[in-house]
């Protein structure tokens, strides 16, 4: 919305020069990603800008780097290592965090809050921990360097996520819904898929776009309970960093740059579609 016409001056300043602040903190946020991108199509293998890109010259830039990634055996097989860990990490996020939130969003469990806190802690809690506690449970019970040990701890990762949005979703969900189904001879389960999943359908996929994108760019955890086997995608890119100073990681970074912008419009439209639903916005 503009100014009023009645607006005073200190109005009309504070206007303008707090939206010349969020102008400058949105380009310092990204500011580091919009310096990647260009240098992805370097024609050299530097991480500098050359003469000839500076000069917007064609022949300084090149897909080098991009075909580099697309026939290294070593970066295909970290992507599809990140691609058979991250579908099946965001499955079990959903399905046990829309649960969680769906029991604790009723008034009648007893410590409610308490459990709430014990289950988005690892957004809380520093990585490094949370790695170093996964690293020595999962020795315990032979987990450790396994598949299905990776899987379950992105999931624990992305299950805060999915409770928050399907929590948030739920707020405005009618339970008088559910009751009227009951009292039409509707089971649980049913109520659950034909009435309620539907209305909360946004925070779950909202929930599981953030859970996905948790997984597929984590790479603390990982390397704490993960093994050569379960190489993901930024696991190869902190190697290239630690050990040879590849450019290919300015492309892949590109990529998951591209990526998550994606899936974070996504989210965007099934907020916006969630808030239609709940009558919160215009249509």
């Amino acid at each position: 919305m503009g100014l009023p016409p009645y607006a005073t001056t200190g109005q009309r300043i504070w206007y303008y020069a707090f939206r010349v602040i969020c102008g400058l903190i949105f380009f310092f946020l990204i500011a580091p990603i919009v310096v990647v991108m260009p240098l992805s199509f370097n024609a050299e293998d530097f991480f500098t800008f050359t003469p000839e890109m500076l000069r917007l010259d064609p022949a300084g830039y090149s897909l080098k780097h991009y075909r580099d990634f697309f026939q290294t055996s070593d970066w295909q097989a970290a992507m599809w290592n990140s691609l058979k860990i991250a579908p099946m990490a965001t499955l079990l996020s959903v399905g046990f965090g829309t649960l969680a939130a769906i029991g604790l969003s009723s008034e009648h469990v007893p410590f409610r809050r308490a459990i709430m806190a014990i289950l988005i802690s690892p957004m809380i809690v520093p990585l490094i921990i949370s790695a170093a506690g996964m690293y020595f449970f999962y020795s315990r019970i032979g987990l450790q360097g396994t598949y299905l040990g990776v899987v379950l701890a992105h999931a624990a990762l992305g299950i805060p996520f999915v409770i928050i949005t399907v929590t948030a979703t739920l707020v405005g969900f009618d339970r008088s819904l559910t009751r009227a189904a009951a009292n039409m001879g509707a089971d649980p389960v049913t109520t659950f898929f034909r009435v309620q999943m539907p209305l909360i359908l946004p925070g779950v996929i909202s929930g599981g776009l953030f859970a996905f994108i948790t997984s597929f760019d984590e790479v603390v955890v990982v390397l704490f309970v993960g093994s050569a086997g379960q190489k993901t995608l930024p696991w190869q890119m902190f190697i290239g960093l630690r050990e040879q100073i590849s450019p290919t990681i300015l492309a892949v970074a590109t990529m998951l740059v591209a990526i998550s912008i994606v899936l974070l419009t996504v989210v965007e439209l099934l907020r916006r579609r969630s808030e239609r639903l709940r009558g919160m916005s215009p249509g």
